[in-house]
């Protein structure tokens, strides 16, 4: 350890490198700072002015930590999820409703396999997951509602359309929406 390394300034910016760096295998990180600890010390900055210009020519710990998580993403397996994953996901979402008209312990069972999926997988983000989430209960929850609510007996032909119609159309929507992300 020299003189560089022990500038505070130096010390955050590689702090900095490292936590946005986390994701790195620990061996391509280690490599990664030690470069970045090297160019510094070659640099002879001894003042902090020196030591500032020295890091501003390195860039941003933040966009260092993104070109080289950038240069890592082809050797790693999480850059593209699986076909067949995406779409058993959609499927599951999508029938989960009908499913669950149909038997619910079938339905539930899918709808939480669908979920369970959803959550983790990469390839949407959080607000997609959350709308794929709303999509899949929505039917789960206005039968909840209807029941604890409403009185069974008084359920006519339009009503068991509207549900049936909920229960496959709006599972569907949200199967669609994921599908498409995904696409873009």
């Amino acid at each position: 350890m020299n003189a560089t390394d022990q500038h505070p300034l130096v010390a955050a910016y590689l702090d900095a490198v490292a936590r946005e760096t986390a994701e790195l295998p620990a061996e391509r990180r280690a490599e990664l700072l030690a470069d970045l600890r090297e160019h510094i010390e070659v640099s002879g900055a001894d003042g902090d002015d020196q030591v500032r210009a020295v890091l501003a020519e390195l860039g941003e710990p933040r966009t260092v930590a993104a070109s080289a998580l950038a240069e890592e993403a082809p050797a790693g397996s999480v850059s593209a999820p699986a076909p067949g994953r995406t779409k058993l996901t959609a499927i599951l979402l999508g029938v989960s409703g009908v499913l669950l008209l149909l038997n619910p312990y079938v339905g539930a069972a899918a709808l939480i396999v669908a979920l369970v999926l959803l959550w983790g997988a990469p390839q949407w983000e959080s607000r997609q997951k959350l709308i794929g989430t709303a999509t899949g209960v929505a039917l789960p929850v206005a039968v909840f509602l209807g029941a604890l609510l409403g009185d069974a007996s008084r359920i006519g032909p339009m009503e068991v359309l509207l549900i049936l119609v909920f229960s496959l159309g709006v599972p569907t929507l949200g199967a669609v929406l994921l599908l498409r992300a995904v696409r873009r």
